[in-house]
């Protein structure tokens, strides 16, 4: 029990100093953001931005890595 809490922490924490790294190097995950389907509302004093699409693909991206994970 506890290797796979611990397998889990090592991997999140990886995927963390990737994603900080690509954040520091690019300034956005290359290929994330802006994508068709993603709400951006501007007023005056006012920006609102809904990533829906985004939100979907991680979520999508997640399910199936956390899926390939759980099969071994």
């Amino acid at each position: 029990m506890m290797t796979s809490v611990a397998k889990g922490l090592i991997v999140l924490g990886a995927v963390m100093i990737v994603s900080g790294l690509c954040l520091h190097m690019f300034g956005k995950i290359p290929g994330i953001g802006r994508l068709p389907g993603d709400l951006l509302i501007k007023k005056e004093n006012f920006a609102l931005y809904l990533p829906i699409t985004t939100s979907l693909l991680i979520s999508l991206i997640l399910s199936l890595l956390f899926f390939v994970w759980n099969q071994k």
